[in-house]
């Protein structure tokens, strides 16, 4: 299930992500784009959580598409993801993972443990300490949780022609679409996610790690991830395509492409 990149991981209202999982839940009608225009994670990120478990079985929460869990099954591991949307899991399939549909708080595990439970830009849609009671159920001793996030920040010629087209446009939506707000929004729900685990009694205190990296997106690879954004289902159609051509216009004046800069949180908890 997909976050708020550029924007506030919380529902627009105000309130819990987890109170506002129909917007998690409705990418699924367009799987295919989620799959191929959101972005990956960092490989050192991907190596440090395997090296941490136990051993090798994966239970990748929240899975989508299988944009995570195929880089933990490259790096040796065996992975089964759980995903409360069928057509995202029909996906993740065809590219090899075994999936089981449901919501992770309500998912029967049928006695399976695990030696790392992940979550990719997904955690912070599940009740916090409902989802971290669940993964302490199901982890082995010694056994890693790590939920792990994306914070986009456009380089700044980028950063302030994209905060321009999106006043013209959605005004109502704008503020959300700021870096300083999903680093606002990320560091809330670090806040919760951690309350959570640490209400179990049953994890070692969290540990955060943090990875830089950067991105070159075109034109075409930037207009195809915006539909994918938080805030997406609450721009209707004919908006969405003035949003897509003005931010079009805006990063062919930048030249046809720009840097987007990243930052990948991980909130990582050892199963005692």
């Amino acid at each position: 299930m997909p976050t708020l990149p550029s924007g506030s991981p919380r529902p627009l209202e105000g309130g819990e992500a987890h109170e506002a999982r129909d917007m998690a839940e409705s990418f699924g009608s367009a799987a295919a784009r989620y799959d191929r225009a959101r972005p990956s994670y960092p490989q050192a990120l991907i190596d440090r959580i395997v090296a941490a478990a136990p051993g090798r079985d994966v239970l990748d929460v929240g899975c989508g598409t299988g944009i995570a869990s195929r880089q933990f099954q490259a790096a040796g591991c065996a992975v089964l993801g759980v995903d409360v949307d069928a057509r995202m899991a029909d996906l993740a399939r065809s590219r090899g993972l075994d999936v089981e549909v449901a919501r992770f708080e309500e998912w029967d595990a049928s006695g399976r443990t695990f030696d790392a439970v992940v979550s990719a830009t997904t955690w912070h849609w599940l009740e916090p300490d409902t989802a971290a009671a669940k993964a302490a159920e199901v982890l082995r001793r010694g056994g890693v949780l790590a939920a792990f996030w994306h914070i986009f920040d456009p380089e700044p010629e980028a950063a302030e022609a994209f905060a321009a087209v999106y006043a013209r446009v959605v005004p109502e939506l704008a503020a959300f679409t700021r870096p300083q707000a999903a680093a606002s929004g990320h560091a809330s729900i670090v806040d919760k996610a951690s309350d959570g685990i640490r209400a179990t009694s049953a994890f070692a205190e969290p540990e955060t790690w943090e990875y830089a990296w950067e991105l070159r997106y075109t034109r075409d690879e930037w207009l195809d991830h915006i539909p994918t954004t938080g805030i997406a289902p609450r721009i209707p159609a004919p908006k969405m395509q003035d949003l897509l051509d003005g931010l079009g216009d805006a990063v062919d004046a930048l030249g046809g492409s720009f840097t987007m800069h990243f930052t990948t949180h991980a909130l990582v908890a050892v199963r005692t």
